[in-house]
């Protein structure tokens, strides 16, 4: 007599690990995308940043130095608590001013320099390098009142 052969139980665990292998492939490609898009994120709000303390410069005296940081880092120039991308400080924050900085004279630059950016996946390195941002601007009114 002949005997049916049953495919099914010859195949059990076969579904599981094609999923497993599926899923796995999926759920590592979010990943890649979310950490993509936090890169993205803090590249533009680090370059915004230098742009804001620049265009603050360009109106105020070297005095206010430490009030351009605080803009830089914290969004205001009282400081705060909460850097506006993690892990930024004041000490990533250089101004520079050349040239005889009074109104339409002189210029300022201010940079973001090494700041590092920090994975949260532990499939992705620690931390990269950020380029620096650096924007420049010439002296608008210098801190003198019209």
């Amino acid at each position: 007599m002949f005997r049916i052969r049953n495919f099914k139980q010859d195949e059990k665990g076969a579904t599981l690990v094609e999923y497993a292998i599926g899923a796995t492939v999926f759920l590592m490609a979010v990943f890649a995308v979310l950490e993509f898009s936090r890169v993205l994120w803090a590249h533009n709000a680090l370059s915004d940043a230098a742009r804001q303390g620049a265009r603050y410069a360009a109106l105020h005296t070297p005095s206010e130095d430490t009030n351009i940081k605080n803009l830089v880092v914290y969004g205001n120039t009282a400081g705060g608590t909460r850097p506006i991308v993690p892990n930024l400080a004041t000490t990533n924050v250089q101004i520079t001013r050349s040239g005889d900085f009074s109104v339409n004279s002189g210029t300022v630059t201010v940079k973001i320099t090494g700041y590092q950016f920090q994975f949260v996946l532990p499939f992705m390195p620690n931390s990269i390098n950020m380029p620096e941002y650096a924007t420049t601007l010439t002296g608008e009114s210098a801190g003198i009142l019209p």
